[in-house]
């Protein structure tokens, strides 16, 4: 896992000023490369080696010829300088990466009538601003959900009713002090969940968007996030150490992803989630071509791939996200139900706030703290400063 570096948070200032410009889309899918690279989460493209029965990379390749190899990154901020680097055809960026990309002009506008499947997507995410820029796509919607709070039900009896777990010092249900029993994300984007925290509990503050503050609003997430900081036993990058911290570690409560909730009840451990009062922060993650992708034409074919519904129905189930295709969720071509796209948060799409990039200039009142400020920042939050 890389950590984000002031160099780093240069580059993303830079790449926020500079104005995406709409290259040159493709006319037509021509003859398989017969190679794709994709940079993708963990758990997000699966060809069995984890479980059998979950494998959605070895048909496309036997039909297409498309040899995929693939780069998990623990954080938006390594997909975004992996990006950087290049090599790359293909990402699955969450919002607070995917604008980053338009901005740096890292990715290329996607011609949607090379994609027959755009007509199935849910009408929810068509024109999602995190990749939608001036009416132009520049990605497809693959997956989405909510950041969940996780906790141990052997602690918690009844599920959190609030966030308050994770960002105040208080006495658990079984007695004890949740200092050093809880974790956070180590990433920029977790100001967002400090400020939507404030939201809920500090109206007078006028916060509108996690992710449009101002210096007032701003310094405010930066101080419930060092007090946090006295209750944090470890800030969390990547899902497997966080699953092994759960289990072995004393690790009751965080924000987490269904990803580690489902494999860590599929484990038989005392694992719960639920997304309490405040509601909660999410991703709506779209998968965008590399404005230099070497495989353009085995990257089209990936795509629509991924639309078809009996992907979005098994990865649903894989990764405890809903599919950006709502047929997925009934029309049993996958492993997925109604009452399993229910528990995944399907129906809490109003309650989510979803990552996008914090700009300079924002919608809610004209002038907020850039994303370079909330890089910087956090890094200071996380060495006690």
């Amino acid at each position: 896992m890389k950590t984000t570096t002031l160099l780093g948070a240069s580059l993303v200032a830079l790449a926020l000023a500079t104005p995406a410009g709409a290259a040159e889309t493709m006319q037509e899918i021509g003859e398989p490369e017969g190679a794709l690279n994709i940079v993708a989460w963990p758990g997000y493209i699966e060809r069995g080696e984890t479980m059998p029965e979950f494998d959605w990379v070895t048909s496309f390749e036997e039909a297409t010829g498309c040899k995929v190899a693939v780069k998990t990154a623990n954080t938006s901020d390594e997909m975004v300088a992996l990006m950087n680097e290049g090599g790359f055809d293909l990402v699955t960026a969450s919002g607070d990466a995917s604008l980053r990309l338009v901005a740096g002009k890292r990715v290329q506008p996607i011609n949607l009538a090379l994609i027959p499947s755009w007509e199935t997507v849910d009408e929810r995410l068509k024109n999602a601003p995190w990749y939608v820029v001036d009416g132009v796509h520049y990605g497809v919607p693959y997956q989405w959900g909510p950041n969940v709070l996780m906790y141990n039900t052997d602690v918690f009896p009844e599920p959190p009713i609030s966030w308050s777990v994770v960002f105040e010092e208080q006495i658990l249900p079984d007695g004890q002090s949740n200092v050093g029993r809880v974790q956070a994300y180590d990433g920029p984007i977790h100001v967002a969940d400090a400020a939507h925290y404030l939201m809920y509990h500090e109206p007078e503050l006028g916060i509108a968007s996690p992710y449009e503050l101002n210096d007032e609003q701003y310094q405010a997430a930066l101080d419930l996030l060092r007090d946090q900081r006295k209750l944090v036993s470890r800030y969390w990058h990547d899902a497997f150490i966080q699953m092994d911290d759960f289990k072995n570690e004393g690790v009751v409560a965080s924000g987490s992803w269904p990803f580690q909730v489902n494999l860590l009840q599929s484990d038989g451990a005392p694992i719960a989630s639920t997304i309490p009062q405040e509601g909660a922060t999410g991703w709506a993650d779209t998968t965008m071509l590399h404005v230099d992708a070497e495989n353009p034409n085995c990257a089209y074919l990936w795509i629509e791939h991924t639309l078809s519904s009996n992907l979005q129905s098994d990865l649903s189930v894989w990764f405890g996200a809903n599919p950006v295709v709502p047929a997925a969720c009934t029309d049993g071509r996958g492993m997925q139900t109604a009452e399993g796209c229910a528990k995944n948060g399907f129906e809490d799409f109003e309650r989510i706030r979803f990552w996008t990039t914090p700009v300079t200039r924002c919608e809610s009142q004209g002038e907020c703290v850039p994303y370079y400020r909330w890089v910087s920042d956090y890094i200071g939050v996380i060495g006690g400063r």
